[in-house]
């Protein structure tokens, strides 16, 4: 059983400003802003949706994750950290007039945050299709291409296979009928807070009757959990606690990975959102979003630990 996971590959390139932005922007000059950060330090890492899921995924599946994306010429050292770790790269198709999509991201002392986003490669999503789908059980649209999350709804819609809508922070790509139209499709919608709040604005729609039109609607809180909306049912799910938090960044691509696992193992809800719940704590206690690892025992020690309850 294996999970077409169609997303969007990034270079995350991290920097900390060891001042405070306040102390260098002159409000009443805001609007002729000029400024330059020194940054002593800079990391990079290896990021964008489907890359995070595909890596969280494997470490609870083996090799169930297949992420399909468009990267550009710089791809190489990605490449190499995914057969590393034996990610399928077989739907990763390389742009080679493009970088690869890429997040340039200054933290200050108040954790107050300046990012930079060049899609790159991500504008070429479209170009890919959902095809060799005969060990494809199941699929997830996390944040791509515009042009291409909405032609990879339609073929997942063609070839019978079921899948999660996750428009992340693509949301606002979409007017209210485009979305209603990827709720149709879909077979589970997943959702932060903020974006449910959005979901809800744009197409006037209510949990029920999201929930009445796909198997589950799901909706992340942060530190509060999650809601499942399923069944009729509403299951809240508590959050895992964390020894540490180091890094929030990709903790909702480990958790929808959690979701899939779940999903793929036919788990009940219950225990699906509390196997995605665990993800995103184990996730949150790293720095980046692809430095954590585990074994499938200790992920098991683990969820008994928090939720007094086996896998």
């Amino acid at each position: 059983m294996s999970v077409l996971i169609c997303g969007s590959f990034a270079y995350d390139n991290i920097m900390v400003f060891p001042d405070k932005f306040k102390n260098h922007i002159i409000p009443e000059k805001v609007h002729i802003l000029n400024v330059s950060f020194m940054v002593p330090s800079m990391r990079r890492e290896f990021g964008g949706c489907a890359g995070n899921i595909a890596y969280n995924l494997n470490l609870l599946d083996g090799q169930a994750a297949i992420p399909m994306g468009t990267v550009g010429k710089d791809f190489e050292p990605y490449a190499e950290w995914m057969d590393k770790h034996q990610i399928n790269r077989e739907h990763v198709r390389v742009i080679n007039e493009a970088f690869t999509a890429q997040a340039f991201i200054t933290t200050d002392l108040d954790d107050n945050q300046i990012t930079a986003f060049h899609p790159g490669a991500m504008e070429y999503a479209h170009h890919n299709k959902v095809y060799n789908t005969k060990d494809i059980s199941m699929g997830i649209i996390s944040p791509d291409g515009r042009e291409g999350m909405m032609q990879h709804a339609l073929q997942f819609k063609e070839n019978d296979i079921p899948f999660v809508f996750d428009p992340g922070q693509g949301m606002p790509m979409f007017d209210g009928e485009e979305l209603k139209d990827f709720i149709h499709q879909a077979s589970w919608v997943t959702v932060n807070d903020y974006e449910w709040q959005l979901m809800q604005e744009r197409t006037g729609y209510e949990a029920k009757d999201v929930a009445e039109q796909v198997k589950a609607l799901i909706v992340t809180l942060g530190g509060k959990g999650s809601i499942i909306y399923a069944d009729g049912n509403e299951y809240e799910i508590p959050t895992a606690k964390p020894d540490q938090i180091s890094d929030p960044t990709g903790c909702g691509d480990a958790y929808r990975a959690g979701l899939l696992y779940g999903l793929l193992h036919d788990m009940d809800w219950e225990t699906t959102g509390r196997v995605a719940s665990l993800m995103g704590m184990i996730k949150i206690q790293s720095n980046g979003t692809q430095n954590h690892s585990f074994t499938l025992d200790e992920f098991k020690l683990l969820f008994k630990e928090n939720f007094n309850r086996e896998i």
